[in-house]
C-alpha cells in the first residue's frame, strides 16, 4: 500500500522531491533493475491535457532506495492554483519476465499561486 503525503508546490518555481524508499522491515528498498514515474493531475479522472510529468529519477547507487521527483519552472509556471492529485509507482520486470509495478506514494499537490508572473 502506498504512503499518503501532501506537497505544497509553488507556482513557477522549480521543484525537487527527495523520496527515500525502506522496506516493511525498515531496511532500505534496493531499486536496481527498477524504474520510476510520477504524474500530477488536476483530477483522476482529467484529460491528457491536465497531466504533468514529474521526472523520476533513481540516484545511483540504486541500493540507496532514493529517487528524485522534478518539476521545471516552465511546468509550474503552466498550472493554474489549486489542488492535484498525484502518485508515484515504480517497476521492474521478474525472473518470469513479468512487468511488476508498485504505487509507492500518492497524495494531494497543492499549487500555491505566483504574484511575479
Amino acid at each position: 500500500m502506498a504512503q499518503y503525503e501532501e506537497i505544497t508546490i509553488d507556482q513557477g518555481a522549480d521543484v525537487a522531491l527527495e523520496l527515500f524508499l525502506v522496506n516493511q522491515d525498515g531496511s532500505t528498498k534496493d531499486l536496481a533493475n527498477h524504474s520510476a514515474f510520477a504524474k500530477m493531475k488536476k483530477s483522476y479522472n482529467s484529460d491528457s491535457d491536465s497531466t504533468w510529468d514529474f521526472t523520476a529519477n533513481i540516484t545511483v547507487p540504486a541500493s540507496e532506495g532514493r529517487i528524485i521527483l522534478g518539476l521545471t519552472n516552465t511546468q509550474t509556471d503552466e498550472m493554474k492554483s489549486g489542488r492535484y492529485v498525484y502518485d508515484v509507482e515504480i517497476s521492474f520486470v521478474d525472473s518470469g519476465g513479468d512487468t511488476i509495478v508498485e504505487r509507492v506514494l500518492e497524495g494531494i499537490v497543492e499549487v500555491t499561486p505566483s504574484v511575479t508572473r
